[in-house]
């Protein structure tokens, strides 16, 4: 399968991969010099002290300090088990809220490729493909 293999908008990995992943400090950069305090509240920041805190609670001078970053978390910082930011259209089409400033782990991720083939998720883009 090419490498540039189009996504078709299920969902599917965003259901079963968008939530738990861990981040990057270069991910909260935008996040906090644009003020997306709705993205930072969902992220669970441990310091290198070992202290616990909620992203929107960040500033830029926290970030050399940062030992871990987990994605997504909702109020009083329990993990989620799904992306706060996965909509679904009435046309079943899956779209990132965030899109424009998704972290890296979301970025990257292509279960098409050979790094991936997530054949589990029964991804549309991966049919056709052997595991």
């Amino acid at each position: 399968m090419p490498k540039d293999q189009d996504c078709q908008q299920c969902g599917r990995c965003c259901e079963k991969w968008g939530w738990g992943q861990d981040g990057i400090p270069g991910d909260l950069v935008p996040w906090i010099a644009n003020d997306r305090a709705d993205i930072l509240q969902h992220v669970s920041i441990r310091f290198a002290d070992g202290k616990w805190a909620n992203g929107a609670e960040l500033s830029a001078s926290d970030l050399p300090a940062i030992s871990k970053i987990r994605y997504w978390v909702g109020p009083g910082g329990r993990m989620l088990d799904h992306c706060p930011f996965l909509l679904k259209g009435d046309d079943g089409k899956a779209w990132c809220r965030i899109h424009d400033t998704k972290p890296a782990v979301c970025v990257g991720f292509a279960p098409w490729t050979d790094i991936w083939h997530d054949y589990a998720l029964d991804c549309p883009a991966c049919r056709g493909t052997t595991p």
